[in-house]
Formats: C-alpha cells, sequence, structure tokens
C-alpha cells in the first residue's frame, strides 16, 4: 500500500531553485533590453515557498485537522472557476479600451505564456513528488495546481493594471487566496500544497514579464533580417 511521502532535500533544492530563478542579474551583450532583477521582484516567491516547505508535513497536517474538525462536510465547487476570473477581467479590461502594461494580443500572449510555464512547473512537481491528498483521493497533492493557476491570472492582472489602482491587485490576489483557501476547505490540499502553488504562480507570472521584453526585441531583430 502507498503511503504519504515527505519532500526531501533534492526537491526543496528544486523548488528553491524554481523560484529563483533569475535571481542574478544578467546582461546581454549590446541589448537595450536587458532583464534586470530587483529583491522585490523575488521576495513573494521565494518566502511563499520557503513557507510551504516549512509548513510540510507535521503542521499542515494540524491544519487541516483544525479546518475538517470547523467545517465538516465543507464542500463547494467554486474553486473549480473562481481562478478564471482575474484573466477574465485583465483581458475584460483591455478588450473594453481600458489601457494596460501591453495591448490585449500582448496580453493574451502573455497569458497563455504564463500559465503553460507555471502549469508546467506545478504539474511537473507533483508528478516527481507523488505526495498523497489530504482526502487520501490520489498521490498528486503537491503543489496546488488550482492555487498556481489563480496565482498565476492573479499577478497578470496586477502586472497590467496593477500600476492603475491597487484595488486590481488586492482584488485578484484576493480572489486566488480564496482559491486557495477553499482548495483546503475542501480537503483536497495541504496548506504547504496551497503557498507553494501560490509561489509558482507568482514567480512563473513575473519570470515571463521580466524576460518578454529582451525575448521581443531578439524576435523583432531576426524578422527584419
Amino acid at each position: 500500500m502507498r503511503t504519504k511521502r515527505y519532500v526531501h532535500l533534492p526537491v526543496i533544492r528544486l523548488l528553491l531553485a524554481v523560484s529563483l530563478v533569475g535571481v542574478i542579474p544578467v546582461t546581454y551583450g549590446q541589448d537595450t533590453a536587458r532583464i534586470v532583477i530587483k529583491p522585490r521582484h523575488v521576495i513573494a516567491p521565494v518566502s511563499l515557498t520557503v513557507a510551504g516547505l516549512a509548513t510540510q508535513g507535521k503542521i499542515s497536517r494540524q491544519v487541516q485537522r483544525a479546518l475538517t474538525r470547523r467545517y465538516p462536510g465543507f464542500r463547494t465547487t467554486a474553486d473549480d472557476y473562481l481562478g478564471f476570473v482575474p484573466a477574465a477581467v485583465n483581458l475584460g479590461l483591455s478588450a473594453s479600451g481600458v489601457k494596460g502594461k501591453h495591448g490585449l494580443g500582448e496580453q493574451v500572449l502573455l497569458t497563455l505564456i504564463s500559465n503553460v510555464i507555471s502549469q508546467g512547473v506545478s504539474q511537473g512537481l507533483k508528478l516527481l513528488i507523488d505526495y498523497q491528498r489530504p482526502d487520501k483521493d490520489g498521490f498528486d497533492s503537491f503543489p496546488s495546481g488550482h492555487t498556481t493557476f489563480a496565482f498565476t491570472n492573479a499577478s497578470l492582472l496586477h502586472e497590467e493594471y496593477g500600476h492603475r489602482s491597487v484595488w486590481y491587485s488586492v482584488g485578484g490576489y484576493g480572489t486566488a487566496a480564496a482559491v486557495g483557501g477553499m482548495r483546503m476547505l475542501n480537503n483536497r490540499h495541504w496548506v504547504s500544497d496551497v503557498l507553494v502553488g501560490a509561489g509558482i504562480g507568482i514567480g512563473s507570472t513575473k519570470a515571463v514579464y521580466l524576460t518578454y521584453p529582451w525575448a521581443k526585441q531578439k524576435v523583432t531583430r531576426k524578422a527584419r533580417r
């Protein structure tokens, strides 16, 4: 019979490496578009990842027992849909003429790239770690894919419209946090799954936005040749 497994040191190193991708500033020859990394870019994803790893195991079990005792029989499917809300708001604002950092076409592209990368990391870790869900229905608990998806889309909304009003960021991240909370209340994920999923979502999106100007410049140069 399969049993729960804990995240061992090699996996911890991998998770931290994923969270810290691009921390060291890199320049590319004479390119005018450079990838400039600042401490504030990595504080959230690294902090969430470290917190998730720190709570993995005993603390997660204690939190889950408290939740199931406090909210026995809690069930909702809202967490299956709420993660789409920040993306819908983001693209909806652009389509209605509210100017973000990029035009609608580029926003669609950035949304696709960010979600492909974040889900690639999240789903890959699920297969690698093979950690049992709290309701014992499967061994694909760590990290939470729903939370990764929700925080990826919340980060997209923050990147595009957070400079216009902080309430876009508050609404997006608040919705994403609600998704993570419901995954725990539904007894589908441990708190460690949710924290690391959030870190992956935020970190992946930030990495895409930091590298996009450089990548765009490279593609444009090649197209002109």
